[in-house]
């Protein structure tokens, strides 16, 4: 009986170190992605289109587009 409990008990233990390791890499997952999304937002709001559409004639009327 004490070789079961011990295999539980040292399974348990084995399991929580797991569960934090993950939280750990998960945690700096989410800090990575959280610090990308910060960068995209600042680009994103530094590009201001400049050219609107054209009011009249057969180009450029229905959709603005850049390169």
């Amino acid at each position: 009986m004490d070789t079961a409990v011990n295999a539980a008990v040292g399974t348990a233990l084995a399991l929580q170190q797991f569960n934090q390791g993950q939280q750990a890499q998960a945690s700096l997952l989410k800090q990575s992605l959280d610090g990308q999304a910060s960068h995209i937002e600042q680009l994103m709001a530094s590009v201001t289109p400049t050219d609107s559409l054209a009011t009249s004639g057969s180009l450029g009327t229905q959709i603005n587009t850049y390169a």
